[in-house]
């Protein structure tokens, strides 16, 4: 049985409440977690490097500023004592890969189906777009909390919650532009020449919906991140102890009052990671959109 990883081979309870209690001289599980053999230390990790070991003992709840001058922690400590800017750092990463694969599959899904329902067209057509219709109609919190019930609270559960609700959308933007698009001269030309349905939708259809998928993508993520962040929030995404933004906001929520920057914080991060991707997503819809340039 090892002891706990800040306690040596040389201390009793009196240096260890002297570690505890001493300010001047804070003791972090990532600085202080040592090999017990031979009585030699070794660094294991860095607050930066895992936000769940960022706690200094007897730092919990610590402000953004302290009238001894403490700056340890630049945006404070949670109710655990682990830092909060590392966390929020580290949970940016959580968002920006769940929005991305999340987009991308329903992308590919909605666009495939879109594609395939305007060309087509008919019983094709009037099948798709019903799908559509039924899964836009489903309420996402609702559905959330019943496949984390069933499935357990992971990554793929929220990916695949969000693949559901999103898909739909890209299909009926891709058929939207696809009736547009099979009627022009060049899709006429390519079947005489004898190129077949799907060679046609691939190489001539789907270059020119392209355009409006990666704008409508880009919209799209600041509204991943903060359906994400909901969902999170409500017990039914990114399951603990994972630094998700929607579980930190959460884990403030009954401190609000006392010590509100444990919630302030990732709810700023969130505001502003969402208002810079949509800023990017209207740059592009002016770039990509022929009928915004042609305005």
């Amino acid at each position: 049985m090892l002891p706990p990883a800040w306690v040596g081979e040389d201390t009793n309870v009196r240096t260890v409440v002297d570690r505890i209690t001493d300010r001047g001289n804070q003791f972090t599980v990532g600085e202080a977690t040592r090999q017990i053999q031979g009585g030699k230390a070794t660094l294991i990790t860095t607050a930066g490097e895992d936000p769940e070991r960022a706690v200094a003992l007897g730092d919990q709840l610590l402000e953004v500023k302290q009238a001894g001058g403490q700056g340890q922690y630049l945006l404070g400590t949670d109710k655990v004592g682990r830092d909060i800017l590392s966390r929020i750092i580290y949970g940016s990463r959580i968002s920006v890969i769940v929005a991305g694969i999340a987009i991308f599959i329903s992308g590919a899904i909605g666009a495939t189906l879109g594609i395939t329902a305007g060309y087509f067209g008919g019983w094709v057509d009037s099948l798709l777009m019903r799908l559509v219709d039924i899964s836009l109609s489903i309420p996402i919190i609702l559905m959330a909390l019943v496949l984390v019930t069933a499935l357990g609270a992971s990554y793929q559960t929220i990916v695949i919650v969000l693949v559901i609700f999103l898909w739909a959308q890209y299909a009926r933007q891709a058929r939207g532009e696809t009736l547009t698009v099979r009627v022009q001269d060049f899709i006429a030309r390519a079947k005489v020449a004898g190129a077949s349905d799907a060679r046609i939708m691939l190489r001539h259809v789907f270059p020119n919906v392209f355009n409006s998928m990666v704008v409508l993508a880009t919209l799209q993520v600041g509204f991943v991140i903060i359906l994400e962040a909901s969902l999170s929030f409500l017990g039914a995404g990114i399951p603990r102890p994972n630094p998700a933004w929607g579980l930190m906001v959460s884990d403030g929520r009954e401190l609000i009052i006392s010590s509100w920057w444990v919630s302030l914080f990732p709810g700023l991060a969130i505001m502003l990671a969402v208002m810079a991707i949509n800023l990017l997503g209207d740059w592009l819809r002016d770039k990509l959109d022929p009928k915004q340039r042609q305005v």
